[in-house]
């Protein structure tokens, strides 16, 4: 195994888990840091899918706890099928037209330019839902409706592009929707459970046919460092979306989109 490929493996595997569940977009991260180190071809693809998975183990680790006692309490608790429902309902918004639009989001979106314009566009609509008046109305995960969760799943759907951040578009969708931060995060964990694992179950089966046995110890490092990495961040994101709102990252996504553009547009990047 080539060490410098390994390298490679570990500092995307870094980026995924930082990025993950911050409403700044791993998928755009991912896109522009495999370009910026050379790691995009086929493999590299099938690669940054696959550490998606270590990311969303974390989420089921640190929820474990949760997770399991909606799951025995499915057949006697009303609280624990309510929340179930609600997360199936959210998820199929996105499962559908994500199907719809696979191949042509793969083909035409997945580059620098579109990543950094909707990175801006992105962080422009955090700052205006952060600008109005956020009147709370769920106060707990477990007392989101169906129709809030099918609210939040259409939200979901924007983050089919990418950059515009998959926890970004619910969270965000649950702010206007009026759940309390921490329950908009929460709920938007929960949600990229079924999300997370169908989209790359898809992308895995569809692409296996470029992995070979030599594969095996870079997705490994990958994996346990978008693992690790993610855990360390969902923790202390929680801690500070009790005490902050959302500004700071519309203004990295701003920064971050414009240095962007300006790096690629160079370089001769288009749509």
């Amino acid at each position: 195994m080539d060490l410098m490929l390994l390298f490679k493996g570990l500092f995307l595997g870094i980026v995924e888990g930082i990025t993950e569940f911050l409403p700044i977009s791993s998928t755009g991260h991912l896109i522009l840091a495999g370009d910026l180190i050379g790691f995009d071809d086929e493999k590299a693809k099938v690669f940054e899918v696959f550490i998606q998975l270590g990311a969303i183990l974390s989420v089921i680790w640190l929820y474990r706890e949760k997770i399991f006692r909606v799951i025995r309490g499915l057949p006697t608790r009303k609280e624990d099928r309510s929340l179930f429902v609600n997360i199936m309902i959210a998820f199929l918004p996105a499962a559908f037209f994500g199907l719809l639009t696979h191949k042509a989001i793969k083909a035409y979106l997945f580059n620098p330019i579109s990543v950094a314009a909707a990175l801006i566009i992105g962080g422009v609509a955090i700052l205006l839902i952060e600008k109005r008046d956020h009147r709370v109305e769920v106060r707990e995960v477990d007392a989101i409706t169906m129709k809030q969760a099918l609210g939040t799943g259409c939200a979901q759907c924007l983050a089919l592009f990418p950059g515009v951040s998959r926890s970004g578009a619910t969270i965000m969708g649950g702010l206007v929707l009026g759940f309390e931060r921490k329950v908009a995060v929460e709920f938007s964990f929960f949600l990229a459970i079924p999300t997370m694992i169908a989209a790359t179950g898809y992308d895995l089966l569809k692409n296996l046919h470029a992995l070979s046995a030599s594969d095996i110890l870079l997705f490994f490092v990958g994996f346990m460092t978008a693992f690790f990495s993610a855990l360390l961040v969902i923790r202390a994101f929680l801690g500070y979306v009790s005490k902050h709102d959302f500004s700071w990252f519309a203004y990295y996504r701003i920064i971050f989109g414009l240095i962007v553009l300006a790096a690629y547009g160079n370089k001769g990047w288009t749509f």
